[in-house]
């Protein structure tokens, strides 16, 4: 067997998996920037809204920041996979950018 991902065949967001006779070009991790492997532990880096730790790029949780990240009146922070969302709280609905009750 010749090991053909020995020349990078693959995508930047790919990894590759050497196979009997061949190759397949496999999606990296969401929580990665390039990796060598499956799963957030073989993450070149870690993607934004994700954060090293032991070894696994792992999901920041911006809604439990020191920092409030939804500064709007009435507005709940949603945490996402490497992102959030400001809703509006249970009893108020979006106006125009306001959250005003319903």
């Amino acid at each position: 067997d010749l090991d053909e991902c020995a020349g990078s065949p693959c995508k930047e967001h790919q990894y590759c998996l050497n196979t009997d006779g061949s190759f397949s070009c496999k999606a990296c991790d969401a929580s990665c920037v390039g990796c060598t492997g499956e799963g957030s532990e073989k993450c070149k880096t870690c993607a934004s809204g994700y954060v090293k730790e032991d070894e696994k790029c792992t999901d920041i949780d911006e809604c439990n920041l020191p920092e409030k990240v939804c500064t709007k009146e009435n507005q709940d922070c949603v945490n996402t996979s490497g992102s959030y969302k400001c809703v509006c709280s249970e009893g108020f609905e979006d106006k125009d950018g306001t959250c005003v009750q319903t």
